[in-house]
C-alpha cells in the first residue's frame, strides 16, 4: 500500500485521517508541525501527502510546493475548512489531485485517496 504523510495544524485531524487509512492498509505518518513532515518527506518516501491548506506557519499550497521540490512524483490532498474557487485552483496548479472539506467523511477520504493513487485525480473541480 501507499506511504501517506497527513499534515495537519489540529491533531486531532491529523490522526484521524491516519486511523482511517491505517486501517486500509496504508502506512501513514502524522504530523502537526510543518518542518517535521518536510524532514520525514526529505529522509522517507512518499507516495501522497494529505495537507491541510491552513497551518501555523506555512500555507498547505507552501508546503505542497517545498514536496515538489523535494519529490516532483509526489500525489496531494488539500483539506481545508474553508474552500475556495482561488485554493482549488493554487491546489490542482500545483499537482494536488483531489481537495477534501472538513469535517472529514471517511468514505469520502478513502475515495480520494483511492483515486488519487490510481491516478484517476484531478477531477474536484467539476464537482465543486
Amino acid at each position: 500500500m501507499a506511504k501517506i504523510l497527513v499534515l495537519d495544524d489540529v491533531l486531532d485531524a491529523s490522526i484521524l485521517v491516519k486511523r482511517i487509512l491505517e486501517k486500509k492498509g496504508h502506512d501513514v505518518s502524522a504530523f502537526t508541525e510543518e518542518e517535521d513532515a518536510l524532514n520525514h518527506a526529505r529522509s522517507h518516501e512518499v507516495d501522497l501527502a494529505i495537507l491541510d491548506i491552513k497551518l501555523k506557519k506555512m500555507s498547505g499550497i507552501e508546503v505542497l510546493e517545498e514536496l515538489k521540490k523535494i519529490n516532483p512524483d509526489i500525489r496531494a490532498i488539500m483539506l481545508t475548512g474553508y474552500p475556495t474557487l482561488e485554493t482549488a485552483r493554487e491546489s490542482l496548479n500545483l499537482g494536488a489531485g483531489e481537495y477534501c472539506v472538513k469535517p472529514i467523511d471517511k468514505e469520502e477520504l478513502e475515495e480520494k485517496v483511492d483515486d488519487v493513487l490510481g491516478s484517476r485525480g484531478a477531477s474536484f473541480l467539476k464537482k465543486h
